[in-house]
């Protein structure tokens, strides 16, 4: 039996921490900048944590479970 791949889109987009979460980026903070303000892009530039009902998804895509 071949070794499960790791889906390439979900490591280049998400990172485990030492405590088993996993950690994302935020979207929107691309292009059209401009119209958005200060303090919104200062939140979107902070990494978050995925939601405990997408948690099983992306374990499954990068094969930790």
């Amino acid at each position: 039996m071949p070794k499960m791949k790791t889906k390439s889109s979900a490591k280049k987009r998400f990172k485990v921490t030492g405590t088993g979460k996993i950690k994302r980026k935020h979207a929107f903070k691309s292009h059209i900048l401009t119209k958005k303000s200060k303090k919104r892009k200062l939140k979107l530039t902070h990494d978050g944590l995925v939601h405990k009902a997408d948690e099983s998804n992306i374990k499954q895509m990068l094969n930790l479970k």
